[in-house]
């Protein structure tokens, strides 16, 4: 999973603030059926990057302008909507530059997280930055190019008033986004160990987005949650003083743009996240939203390490 923090006044801020702490947040990966679109926002490549670019596309990709990159906006600050309800963020940031790289538009869908494999299978979408956890089992249906690492925190109420860490969450509920490693297998696994210590298991509430996830938190149905390091990190910043990060991150992995096997999209994506990262831009971008920490330097297809 991941980390990140950092963002300025945005809607997911104001929400947060007037309505019950529904900061928009989301989390690493999942497959579902089903996929939805809804708000999009379309940014052009760069041309004087465009022009200077050696990376070969695929030539039905060259012919639709655009390349279709889907997101889920629920996941500060890689993925989430201003208060202009404009999707933002470090990952819409990235896909952009990649853009420029490859000399093609960027078209940047709203999509539902559980849904985005599945639209990335039937070729609705030509790739995804939305803080996907490159996963072995994933890879079995999309290739990934890694770009960041992060972990899973656990988010409490300020002054953790159960004493709460990652190790004591038998029989507590425990808030998660749908379709994401916390979901699943964070916690069945944690469930798994509990019932062989004798203790309860570990009852996941699942939600659509994080934000839902946080407003269980918020309104005492939920005892805790658990998200990709950076969203809670910058959820607990950005909740006026009613949550905070407690314990260390776990289980770090690699984020991974998720890409169809078939699209002819993953080496020259590939090409284009090597080039960000040699010429500063892949840093500059993650520095902008407080993130840096989960850079990395050498990015790959398919990099998995569970």
């Amino acid at each position: 999973m991941a980390s990140r923090i950092n963002r300025g006044t945005t809607r997911g801020l104001s929400v947060l603030t007037a309505a019950g702490l529904s900061l928009a947040l989301a989390a690493c990966g999942s497959s579902s059926s089903g996929s939805s679109t809804s708000p999009s926002s379309s940014a052009p490549a760069a041309s004087a990057a465009a022009a200077g670019s050696s990376i070969t596309v695929p030539a039905n990709i060259k012919s639709k302008g655009a390349i279709t990159v889907a997101t889920d906006p629920s996941y500060a600050p890689n993925e989430f909507f201003d208060s202009n309800n404009k999707i933002i963020g470090m990952d819409i940031d990235l896909a952009n530059a990649i853009g420029s790289q490859l000399g093609v538009k960027v078209d940047i869908q709203r999509a539902v997280f559980a849904t985005i494999i599945p639209g990335l299978s039937s070729g609705k979408y030509d790739l995804s930055l939305s803080s996907f956890t490159d996963s072995k089992d994933r890879e079995k249906t999309v290739n990934f190019v890694t770009y960041f690492t992060a972990g899973t925190s656990l988010m409490v109420k300020t002054g953790n008033p159960e004493k709460l860490t990652p190790e004591t969450l038998c029989g507590k509920k425990v808030a998660v986004e749908k379709g994401t490693v916390q979901e699943d297998p964070d916690i069945p696994n944690r469930t798994k160990a509990c019932k062989a210590d004798g203790k309860a298991a570990v009852t996941a509430l699942s939600f659509p987005d994080q934000s839902g996830a946080n407003l269980a938190l918020s309104s005492g149905r939920a005892d805790a949650v658990l998200a990709d390091s950076p969203v809670a990190e910058y959820a607990a910043k950005q909740s006026s003083g009613q949550f905070e990060v407690t314990g260390t991150s776990y289980d770090t992995a690699p984020y991974g743009i998720a890409i169809p096997k078939t699209n002819g999209l993953t080496e020259p994506v590939l090409a284009a996240m090597k080039k960000l990262v040699a010429n500063g831009t892949y840093l500059t971008i993650l520095k902008k939203w407080g993130i840096e920490a989960g850079a990395i330097t050498d990015p790959k297809i398919n990099g998995a390490t569970s």
